[in-house]
């Protein structure tokens, strides 16, 4: 019997691939427990990035080759981004596709899967085939993180977003030695005008917000001091957030919620976070929530797996302390 083909998104904010982003690595590793697994990229990887994916066992590298006529600052425009998907599941024949659950990976994830006629999951948590050859079974959390649901796909191939941390990423039990293929895209100029496009630089030693393991956030109650966050973030090596208040007040730039970002941390951290619909459809979805806050009767405790009554600024500096003493005693 064929062993089914799974796509993966090799995604890079630049056209010289010189990393393999975690996420990423999770959607290959789970990958491999479906079928063989190739990856498509917009940009040329690194050797190192080769290394990286021969260890993780993927096959073949697919790299899209589009025409010269389109301008470089549009290739990650939603229809572009979408064309190259989808030619390199009809190319490939492949049987699921995985993308990152970006809003850039979700939007070209969804063009794609409407061009090739295919089922769409978005933010899956979980992917199996069915015994006995059956169509793919995709779980997923909804209305907030407040049920679990089955999907089937049967149709080919399955588009599928997977959100972070959703599997630990895990080198393959044999290495491979993936080759490199062009992948000519027939794609027309968007209809969109790129005026400018920056990248914001990661701050050093945090993991980007999104795919984060361990979430550190803070709302209203910080009172505009984030530095007792930003400090416990520091020993656990977690990224920053916030809720949206705390974003409108000026005392953070990014904000996790239902309109936000959208994490799952295997750690979420809330501090000073009363626990708003609005937030809680953003995070409610983390596997173990930590919460802290002065006030007993907080929302957010009913849905805590550990929950400290306390000021914050008393709490976070302690158990930063704490976890930089057990880190220097290991």
């Amino acid at each position: 019997m064929t062993r089914p083909t799974v796509l993966v998104f090799l995604d890079s904010p630049e056209r010289t691939v010189e990393e393999v982003r975690p996420s990423v690595l999770e959607l290959i590793t789970l990958g491999r427990s479906l079928g063989r697994v190739d990856v498509v990229t917009l940009g040329a990887p690194s050797v190192a990035v080769l290394a990286t994916l021969g260890t993780y066992g993927v096959d073949g590298v697919h790299q899209a080759v589009l025409p010269t006529s389109l301008p470089e600052d549009v290739y990650r425009v939603t229809p572009v981004l979408a064309s190259v998907l989808a030619t390199a599941a009809s190319r490939l024949d492949a049987d699921v596709l995985l993308v990152p659950s970006t809003f850039a990976g979700k939007e070209a994830a969804a063009v794609a899967a409407a061009r090739l006629g295919a089922g769409l999951v978005v933010d899956a948590s979980s992917l199996e085939w069915s015994a006995e050859g059956g169509p793919l079974r995709i779980a997923k959390r909804v209305f907030a993180g407040t049920w679990d649901t089955v999907s089937t796909v049967a149709s080919d191939p399955a588009v599928v977003t997977v959100r972070a941390n959703a599997v630990a990423a895990e080198p393959a039990a044999v290495a491979s030695s993936p080759e490199v293929y062009a992948l000519p895209v027939e794609a027309a100029a968007p209809t969109v005008t790129v005026v400018s496009r920056q990248l914001k630089e990661r701050a050093a030693g945090r993991p980007a917000l999104e795919e984060a393991a361990v979430v550190v956030a803070g709302g209203r109650g910080t009172n505009g001091d984030f530095g007792p966050v930003n400090d416990l973030a520091d020993a656990l090596g977690a990224a920053v957030g916030a809720t949206r208040d705390a974003v409108f007040e000026g005392w953070f730039d990014r904000y996790i919620g239902q309109t936000g970002v959208t994490v799952a941390p295997r750690v979420y951290i809330g501090a000073g976070i009363s626990g708003a619909p609005h937030h809680r459809g953003g995070m409610q979805a983390s596997q173990v929530v930590v919460a802290v806050n002065n006030d007993p009767e907080s929302p957010i405790f009913e849905i805590s797996d550990f929950a400290v009554v306390g000021d914050l600024a008393d709490v976070l500096p302690q158990a930063a302390e704490a976890i930089r003493a057990h880190k220097q005693g290991s």
